[in-house]
C-alpha cells in the first residue's frame, strides 16, 4: 500500500516540470502583479527545484544501481598487547608450545 502513494523520483520530476510549465505559462499569459502573481512565481521556483532535486536523485540512484561493489571485509582485530613477532616466533616452537602446557597444568593442579 505503501508503494502506492510514494512516487518514484522519475515520475515526481516529470510532474513537478509540467507543473511548473504550466504556472509559467499561466504568469506570462496572466501578467498579474499582485499577491496572487508573487504566490505563483513563488510556487514555479519551488516546483523547478523540485524537479531538479528529483533529476538528481534518479540520477545517484542509477549511479548507485549500476556500481554493485562487493561488500566489504571485515577489519582485522588489533593485535593484543604484549604480543610481538618474536613471542610468536617463539610460541612456534614445540618445546615452548610444551613449556607453556605444562605450566598450564601445574596452575590448573592436574
Amino acid at each position: 500500500m505503501n508503494r502506492l502513494t510514494r512516487l518514484d523520483a522519475r515520475t515526481l520530476a516529470v510532474v513537478a516540470a509540467v507543473a511548473a510549465l504550466a504556472l509559467l505559462v499561466t504568469l506570462v499569459v496572466w501578467r498579474r502583479q499582485d499577491l496572487l502573481g508573487v504566490v505563483l512565481a513563488l510556487l514555479c521556483v519551488l516546483l523547478a527545484i523540485l524537479s531538479g532535486v528529483s533529476v538528481a536523485a534518479a540520477r545517484q540512484h542509477d549511479d548507485g544501481a549500476a556500481e554493485e561493489t562487493p561488500p566489504a571485509a571485515p577489519p582485522i582485530p588489533p593485535e593484543p598487547f604484549g604480543v610481538d613477532a618474536d613471542t610468536l616466533d617463539a610460541l612456534d616452537s614445540r618445546d615452548a608450545l610444551r613449556a607453556v602446557r605444562d605450566r598450564r597444568r601445574g596452575l590448573n593442579g592436574g
